[in-house]
């Protein structure tokens, strides 16, 4: 049986939990609190994120980060990913020597922009092909009921996507594999941001033409990043790209088409922060990706716009307005 640490216990890191269970590993979560550790342990429900889902008994919980790791053969990252590196570096002696490390994290590093995978790699110091990521439609909520999904598992090396895919294939959940990382992160980052743009238009009652081609012009900013820093752009056109970005834009279960629909009808960043504890992704990561697309010299409207309303200095009317206003040209330039 292969011993999985998933930090932490959140949304995600609970519903993977129950993949990685499914699949027949040994699972160990990490929470900050001891209140969520009791909960599971006790009545193996995560009530605070996960509600009325009974979790299998193999999914174990701890405090504890050092135990949570002890004897790991993979650990599983979930966490905000701003803050990735600092925790991570904190734990860096806990982690097993030859583990695999699994980011679910879907954003890009301020000030660096590194993307969630180069993070661990430096973080942990150990080489990139120990270091993979899972990415796809995957709506936590849906995947802990056992609904029907498919994902991606990208790692260069190839063989340990394999091994990773065959731990988390489960009669509802279908890992495919990929070498790709690039074209999966920088699909399943920037996704969330192109979902704050759909929400605020949403929000403004704005209809599914609207929406429809919110989505699809943020399908060709992400591509056109994706493939300017190497990415293969099928993957664009995959689970990781399209298939996430749909699931995400379309949902109300999505974080960030919820907080940008909570934009578009007239409430700022700050109060949105103020009134929950899930964090959508794409208003942490819109700045970071909006420097990485300057660095790379590729136009990105979609998320230099969204990071003007996340900041304040214009109101999602005022994108909108924008975007129609843009020079027009041909479709594919």
């Amino acid at each position: 049986m292969t011993k999985v640490a998933v930090l932490s216990a959140g949304s995600w890191g609970t519903a993977f939990s129950v993949v990685l269970a499914d699949g027949g590993s040994d699972v160990t979560l990490w929470a900050r609190r001891e209140e969520i550790v009791e909960a599971i342990t006790t009545r193996h429900e995560n009530s605070d994120y996960m509600p009325g889902i009974q979790l299998p008994r193999t999914v174990d919980a701890t405090t504890d980060p050092e135990k949570a790791m002890a004897g790991a053969d993979v650990v599983v990252l979930s966490m905000p990913s701003q803050t990735l590196r600092a925790t991570l570096e904190s734990w860096r002696g806990f982690v097993p020597r030859g583990a695999v490390l699994v980011s679910l994290m879907k954003g890009v590093e301020l000030g660096s922009v590194k993307r969630m995978s180069e993070v661990i790699a430096e973080a942990a110091d150990v080489p990139p092909r120990q270091v993979a990521v899972v990415s796809g439609p995957n709506l936590a909520k849906e995947i802990a009921r056992r609904e029907p999904a498919a994902s991606v598992v990208a790692c260069e090396d190839e063989e340990t996507a394999r091994r990773l895919q065959r731990i988390c294939h489960t009669p509802a959940f279908r890992p495919y594999t990929s070498t790709d990382v690039v074209g999966c992160e920088i699909g399943g980052a920037y996704k969330n941001v192109v979902a704050l743009s759909v929400g605020m238009a949403v929000g403004l009652g704005f209809g599914d033409n609207t929406t429809a081609s919110v989505i699809t012009r943020g399908l060709a900013e992400t591509a056109r990043l994706a493939v300017a820093q190497g990415a293969n752009p099928l993957t664009l056109m995959g689970l990781a790209g399209l298939g996430d970005l749909v699931a995400t834009c379309s949902s109300p279960l999505s974080r960030n088409r919820t907080f940008g629909e909570r934009l578009g009808s007239g409430m700022t960043a700050d109060e949105i922060y103020a009134s929950t504890r899930q964090v959508a992704e794409g208003a942490k990561s819109c700045s970071s990706l909006r420097d990485l697309a300057r660095r790379t010299g590729v136009d990105a409207p979609i998320a230099e716009h969204v990071d003007e309303v996340v900041s304040g200095t214009i109101t999602a009317r005022d994108m909108m307005a924008a975007f129609v206003a843009r020079e027009t040209k041909a479709e594919t330039d």
